[in-house]
């Protein structure tokens, strides 16, 4: 009992000793910072991929993970929510659909279950999810899709120089970023305040 106690103030006592000052704090304090997060050293796996001027990777998620499943998700989650967030609003300004009556986007997921109709959405978003999922696994082969490019939009980009491209890929992703706040801070505050739109 008497060396367990021993053992246990030495193991404590040693976790207020002075930190040893060594190479490796002067090479971490040389490296790179990122502009997003300046006490943080720039995350490495993001250059080459639009926004990485930024270098905003604070949990150091592609030090785990692909760079290209990660802007895959971040293009996905952005694209629905900025979808997300436009048909909110509409809702609540007015437009309403034939079959759903005068619902607010607040209540428009009990009314979609008492009607049954989330059985249906889901189902859709599954066969999406796995359709998706393919052209996923062949990007992360080596396929040399781009993430988020599903065909869908490109002659918009016909006839562009290669920076005007890549902004208007910084713009979307910036506006995906945005929206995917605003759908969670407009859902939050519906709910919170029972008004519809501005949600005060």
């Amino acid at each position: 009992m008497k060396y367990s106690l021993l053992i246990a103030f030495a193991g404590s006592a040693a976790a207020f000793a002075p930190a040893p000052q060594g190479a490796a704090s002067t090479t971490l304090s040389a490296s790179a910072k990122s502009p997003a997060v300046p006490f943080l050293p720039y995350p490495e796996n993001v250059r080459g991929y639009v926004g990485d001027d930024i270098g905003f990777d604070p949990l150091r998620f592609s030090d785990y993970f692909p760079m290209d499943y990660l802007r895959e998700a971040e293009i996905k989650h952005g694209r629905v929510s900025m979808m997300a967030i436009t048909g909110f609003v509409a809702v609540d300004l007015g437009f309403h659909l034939p079959f759903a009556g005068d619902v607010k986007s607040a209540a428009a997921h009990d009314f979609g279950v008492t009607q049954g109709a989330l059985g249906l959405v889901g189902l859709v978003v599954g066969a999406v999810e796995m359709t998706s999922w393919i052209a996923v696994q062949e990007m992360l082969q080596g396929s040399g899709r781009d993430a988020g490019d599903f065909g869908f939009g490109n002659k918009f980009l016909d006839g562009k120089d290669e920076a005007a491209v890549k902004l208007m890929k910084y713009k979307e992703l910036k506006n995906g970023r945005l929206a995917m706040f605003a759908i969670g801070g407009a859902v939050t505050q519906s709910v919170l305040t029972g008004h519809g739109f501005p949600y005060v």
